[in-house]
């Protein structure tokens, strides 16, 4: 027999085909059939293209130290489903999320798998009573299922550069437009370290709507709140997004102790995350674009590493810019081991070997032990480029249940 919850899940995958359909239409009759359940709770929304995960995590953690019961919604999951939907620090369990899924898929066939998603999110923390949501972006802003939120008590742009250019345009400008569409009126904006072009285009947005603007990359009371609270999260990109958790933080009304509570204690699992194990650390980083194989690398430096015990086992999907990652992350590693992971149409291995020199594995287990091999007991092995293949790899090391990748 089946369980329940692998039958609701089969359901659910069943819409991949689907894709990421953008829009707003499906989603708001949805929630107009369950009595608009994103109403009922205070909410907080993240968009960016990068570290609006941690964004999100680290408010949510701020949240929960509060004594507040606290719903986190983000995507995509690194091993299993119900890591996307959590109350209070912990995903949900199936007593919470087969009914929720069950019912939305019932009563709402037309949605496709990250909109099914998010209603039952939507359901989940209207049922256990959330206090405060904080809400990841899955693509883009403007037309993603997540912006039905009618009045967030903040909304936050993380980092923006080139990702997912097919379909959210192949500019910063257009990019950080499409971002900029979750600002709501007179609703503040906390905006994080922007290049030029895209600023302009969030405070265009910002200014029409008389959201008032937080700044956080050179606001020096923010920095000396962070270097007295760090987070628990390592990384200068991680000081920079602890920086603008803590603006959100403020301006859900959270106080500077729970804040720093949050910060200490917020778990973010697979962004530079390192497990240490009896035959040799592996460190953990879901980077997936140039941008985050640059913050991936700056780590590196800062670290202090030598190449020479370090071994790179990557990997990325064919529509990543592959070849930008492995020159940011190739002189940290003299050992290169490709791999091509689950998911979405994966890069060719044999295609990063001509890039940059190293081995091709077949699957992530060859992989890792190749890497170890390499560098030994006492060296680095580092596993990044795509978030399925981190996924895999942290399922593995710790022998963890697994849920099928999937990029929505």
């Amino acid at each position: 027999m089946i369980p329940p919850n692998r039958t609701v899940l089969e359901r659910l995958y069943g819409l991949g085909p689907r894709g990421a359909l953008l829009g707003l239409e499906r989603v708001r009759a949805a929630c107009a059939e369950f009595g608009n359940p994103e109403r009922r709770f205070s909410s907080v929304h993240v968009a960016g293209t990068n570290g609006k995960g941690s964004v999100a995590a680290m408010l949510a953690a701020a949240a929960h130290a509060s004594g507040l019961r606290v719903g986190l919604y983000t995507s995509p999951h690194l091993c299993c489903f119900r890591e996307r939907i959590q109350v209070n620090g912990e995903p949900v369990g199936d007593d919470l999320l087969v009914p929720a899924l069950e019912q939305v898929l019932d009563r709402c066939p037309e949605l496709t798998f990250f909109e099914t998603a998010t209603v039952a999110a939507f359901l989940i923390f209207t049922r256990e009573r959330a206090e405060l949501a904080v809400l990841e972006v899955g693509l883009g802003g403007r037309l993603d299922a997540t912006n039905v939120l009618e009045s967030p008590r903040a909304t936050a742009i993380t980092r923006i550069s080139l990702d997912h250019t097919d379909r959210l345009g192949s500019d910063l400008v257009s990019i950080a437009r499409e971002k900029a569409g979750i600002v709501k009126p007179g609703v503040p904006v906390i905006v994080g370290p922007l290049d030029p072009a895209a600023e302009t285009e969030v405070v265009a947005r910002a200014e029409a709507l008389a959201a008032p603007l937080i700044f956080t990359a050179a606001d020096p009371e923010l920095a000396s709140f962070v270097e007295r609270h760090p987070p628990s999260l390592e990384g200068a990109h991680q000081r920079e997004n602890a920086k603008i958790a803590v603006a959100l933080a403020r301006s859900a009304g959270l106080s500077d102790g729970a804040i720093a509570a949050g910060l200490r204690d917020v778990k973010w699992y697979g962004r530079m995350e390192t497990l240490r194990r009896a035959d040799g650390d592996v460190l953990l980083d879901a980077a997936h674009n140039a941008d985050g194989a640059r913050a991936l690398a700056h780590a590196f430096q800062e670290r202090r590493l030598d190449p020479a015990r370090v071994a790179l086992v990557f990997g990325s999907m064919a529509d990543k810019d592959y070849a930008s990652m492995l020159r940011a992350l190739g002189p940290f590693a003299a050992h290169r081991i490709y791999v091509a992971p689950e998911g979405r149409r994966a890069a060719d291995p044999a295609a990063m070997v001509e890039i940059l020199s190293g081995t091709v594995a077949t699957h992530a287990v060859e992989a890792l032990g190749l890497g170890r091999k390499a560098v030994g007991r006492s060296g680095l092995v580092v596993v990044t480029g795509s978030i399925f293949l981190v996924g895999a790899a942290r399922a593995h090391l710790l022998n963890l249940p697994r849920d099928p990748a999937i990029a929505l």
